[in-house]
C-alpha cells in the first residue's frame, strides 16, 4: 500500500464523524485534500471554515461552501494534521505556520480530529520539530530573551522564496523554536503563551479529542 493510498483511507475513515448539514472546519494538507474529495463525492451538504488559503481555494473549486471563521461561532468537527502527536493527545505543528488559525477552529469545534499516518504518533512529544511562535513585531527582542531563558533556541522563519522574514496570514513575525529535554510539556505551553508578544504557539494542549491512524494494517484510533 503507498502513502497515498493510506492517507486515503485515513480520509475515508474521517467521513462518519461529519454530521449531514453542519458546519466543519479543514486544516490543510493532501488528507485533507483528499478528504475534500470523498465529501463532494458523497454530496454532503455542509458548510466549512479553513485556516489555509489553500484548502479554501480547493473547496471553491470543488463548489463547496466557505465560511469567514470570524462569522462562526462553533463547529460539529473539525479535521487538521499535524507534525507529531503523542498518547496523551498532545500535538506538536510546525511546517504550515497557520497554527493560530488552526488552534482557534480546533477549540470551536466539539470533536477536533487529527488525520495521521503511524510515524506521527509516539508515546511522549520528543520536540524534534520545533515550536513555533507568532509574535508581535515590536516584541521579538524581548520574546528571543525571554524564550531562551526557558532553555529553547530560536531562528526567526525566513524562505529563500522572499527576501526578510515571513510573515503569518495574521501579519506577525514566526519564530521557530527548537527545545531538548522537555520534561513538562503543559508547564512550557503555558510559560510560553505567558510571554507578552507571544500570539499563539504551535502545541496543541487539550484541544484534540480523537486522533485517526492510518497504516498497511488499517485505521486505529486514539481517543479521550
Amino acid at each position: 500500500m503507498t502513502g497515498n493510498d493510506i492517507k486515503k483511507n485515513c480520509a475515508q475513515a474521517a467521513l462518519q464523524y461529519i454530521p449531514n448539514h453542519s458546519v466543519i472546519g479543514l486544516g490543510g494538507g493532501s488528507t485533507i485534500t483528499y478528504l475534500i474529495d470523498f465529501i463532494k463525492e458523497k454530496n454532503l451538504q455542509i458548510k466549512i471554515v479553513t485556516p489555509s488559503a489553500q484548502t479554501r481555494m480547493l473547496c471553491l473549486q470543488k463548489g463547496l461552501e466557505v465560511l469567514h471563521t470570524s462569522s462562526v461561532e462553533q463547529v460539529a468537527v473539525a479535521f487538521d494534521g499535524c507534525d507529531q502527536v503523542d498518547h496523551h493527545l498532545r500535538a506538536l505543528k510546525s511546517g504550515g505556520g497557520i497554527h493560530t488559525k488552526e488552534k482557534l477552529i480546533g477549540h470551536m469545534a466539539d470533536d477536533y480530529i487529527l488525520l495521521v499516518d503511524k510515524s506521527k504518533v509516539v508515546d511522549t512529544l520528543t520536540f524534534q520539530h520545533p515550536v513555533v511562535l507568532e509574535v508581535l513585531e515590536d516584541s521579538l527582542a524581548y520574546v528571543t530573551k525571554a524564550v531562551r531563558a526557558l532553555g529553547g533556541k530560536t531562528t526567526i522563519r525566513t524562505s529563500n522564496a522572499k527576501d526578510g522574514f515571513i510573515i503569518s496570514d495574521n501579519g506577525h513575525l514566526l519564530i521557530d523554536v527548537q527545545f531538548e529535554n522537555v520534561t513538562d510539556i503543559e508547564k512550557l505551553e503555558n510559560n510560553l503563551k505567558n510571554i507578552s508578544g507571544v500570539i499563539d504557539t504551535s502545541l496543541f494542549i487539550n484541544v484534540v479529542t480523537k486522533v485517526l491512524i492510518a497504516s498497511d494494517e488499517g485505521i486505529t484510533i486514539l481517543s479521550k
